[in-house]
């Protein structure tokens, strides 16, 4: 078997914070001697998510079993995502912002024995509905955990109460036309009616406009799926919120905003 090196699209300080957070938590279970050092398992980790490499890949590479792989691979995943903030967290911090960007996107999965409810008819592939709160800028601030992709995007809003907490704190929040008629502070684009099929020119501008503004958003959804292991997630769909939040907290720590 051949090995070359490879880079990952990550800074030297994230990879350190992983580092410390697993050397925490080995002081703290008073862990044995393992085959990987802190820093080694923080790098195996990083390119798992960053790379999408398989455990196969990364055992091979690592020298290491495929089973102990996944484990450090799980571990790591595990004490990032405990560092994500919950929906009442998200609000406090959208409402530190000028105006907040509402956004939904689907994670691909491979399918599975009960897949009506992970189908997504408007994407006609299956997958999980992720709800991306992103600041003026489209930097990712919150990603809410995964719900089967057959959901709406205005239902997964409501199921994880978001646009009761963003009215809460009177956070204008900008979202296209598939939130129309969420309320409280949710702005939408005007959309045509059956017994008006046209716009007035000023509910026109105001559409360009709110697009203008909104589009910046779509930043935080490339950002969240420039992790390779998006591109597809091969786990029970029940791991993907924690890989989610996993991936949020290490975006946070790469841009060194909302960290607190």
């Amino acid at each position: 078997m051949l090995s070359y090196p490879a880079t990952i699209a990550v800074s030297t300080r994230t990879l350190n914070y992983l580092a410390d957070l697993i050397r925490r938590e080995r002081h703290q279970c008073r862990s044995r001697w393992r085959r990987l050092e802190p820093g080694k398992q923080a790098l195996l980790v990083l390119a798992h998510l960053r790379n999408g490499d398989t455990y196969a890949r990364l055992a091979a590479g690592f020298a290491i079993g495929t089973s102990t792989a996944w484990r450090y691979v799980r571990e790591g995943i595990d004490l990032l995502a405990g560092l994500g903030d919950d929906v009442a967290a998200a609000a406090r911090r959208a409402a530190r912002l000028a105006y907040g960007i509402l956004d939904g996107t689907l994670i691909p999965i491979d399918r599975v024995a009960n897949q009506r409810p992970y189908y997504s008819g408007k994407h006609k592939r299956h997958g999980v509905n992720v709800q991306l709160l992103a600041d003026p800028a489209g930097r990712l601030v919150w990603a809410s955990p995964a719900l089967p992709g057959a959901i709406h995007d205005l239902t997964a809003a409501r199921t994880h109460n978001l646009i009761e907490r963003l009215t809460g704190h009177c956070v204008m929040t900008l979202a296209d036309k598939a939130y129309q008629g969420a309320g409280g502070t949710i702005r939408t684009p005007f959309k045509r009616q059956r017994h008006r099929p046209r716009l007035y020119r000023r509910q026109r501008s105001v559409n360009r406009c709110h697009a203008r503004a909104r589009g910046i958003g779509e930043r935080a959804v490339a950002t969240l799926k420039s992790w390779k292991i998006l591109t597809k997630l091969r786990c029970c769909p029940r791991r993907s919120t924690a890989i989610v939040q996993a991936i949020t907290v290490l975006c946070r720590i790469e841009t060194n905003r909302y960290l607190s």
